[in-house]
């Protein structure tokens, strides 16, 4: 792979979070409607979280909009080959060539030194009634599914706006790691963030010490959704909430059992590129691999589930209906 990559990888680097980017680059992004800005450059409109252009330098041809990559290129200095290594090892499926932490910006102000900080869970709600309306009615998750999450301490309603909280527990139970999830979607887009002061080596999971098969999810109502699906509470379980396999190898490192690891993600461009680059990294690695996505027609595994119990009830009304 030295000096080169293929389109997969191509377009892999291209799906990368640009704002993620940006930010982890040390610029301050900013929402602004329907694209981002930055403080450091109000100039700068990033689409789609994915392009970006630059209104003040309109006539510069080349430097004045474009990729992830042209983003490194113009703001970073980087040629375009190791723009494409950095973005692969920054979305964590690259261990050829490492990020140079040592990059020098342009236009960018002096950032005061940021305090990691505390994780703290939020507080949990009296109970989890707004919880178990989202999960069952919306997302079409069985009551004794979400009993087992809520029972485990993996899942709980938090006080404040009522959003799920997933935990991320080690090895030990101990949470490192916790998204949460809004139960009231405002015209259509939902609330998804991290707690802040997690550790993003960790992942919202179910461990079982017994099994050696591990599965992996992009969210965490998706590996809700496979185990309403096909009723399995005995493998190990693993939503990754991010780009990064970061959780991949912290939870085969605490679980050294496992020899067999089954990627379900999303069935869309993304998730498939992703998919493919990590059965070829962990097929290196010595382990079993399969990719086991939704059916085709469905982006992910809570689609599927309800997809058929939307047509499940479908059939029950139309027999109700003549007898």
């Amino acid at each position: 792979m030295e000096g080169r990559f293929t389109s997969e990888e191509l377009e892999l680097a291209k799906s990368v979070d640009l704002v993620d980017v940006a930010a982890y680059l040390g610029y301050t992004p900013k929402k602004i409607g329907k694209y981002y800005t930055l403080k450091e450059m109000d100039s700068i409109r990033i689409y789609n979280r994915s392009h970006w252009y630059r209104w003040s330098r309109a006539e510069d041809r080349g430097n004045n909009g474009g990729s992830q990559i042209d983003f490194l290129r113009v703001f970073a200095g980087l040629d375009i080959k190791s723009a494409v290594f950095w973005l692969l090892d920054f979305a964590g499926y690259s261990s050829n060539q490492s990020r140079d932490e040592n990059i020098n910006l342009k236009h960018q102000v002096v950032q005061q030194e940021k305090v990691k900080k505390e994780f703290l869970l939020p507080v949990p709600a009296p109970d989890n009634s707004f919880l178990y309306e989202y999960l069952m009615n919306d997302r079409g998750i069985r009551k004794e599914v979400i009993d087992y999450f809520v029972s485990r301490g993996l899942i709980y309603e938090a006080r404040h706006y009522h959003n799920i909280v997933f935990k991320g527990n080690d090895k030990d139970g101990i949470t490192r790691f916790a998204s949460m999830r809004g139960v009231f979607d405002k015209q259509g887009k939902p609330f998804k963030c991290d707690v802040e002061g997690n550790d993003k080596r960790f992942g919202f999971n179910v461990s079982n010490e017994q099994s050696s098969e591990l599965i992996v999810f992009e969210a965490a109502i998706d590996l809700m959704s496979y185990v309403d699906i096909f009723d399995d509470y005995d493998s190990n379980k693993l939503a990754l909430g991010m780009v990064s396999d970061g959780p991949i190898t912290t939870f085969l490192a605490e679980h050294p059992q496992i020899t067999l690891i089954r990627f379900c993600l999303d069935r869309d461009e993304a998730g498939r590129n992703a998919t493919e680059q990590l059965m070829e990294k962990y097929y290196s690695l010595g382990y079993e691999v399969q990719n086991v996505p939704p059916p085709e027609g469905y982006k992910d595994y809570n689609e599927w589930l309800v997809n058929a119990k939307i047509k499940s009830a479908s059939i029950s009304a139309s027999k109700i209906s003549k007898c």
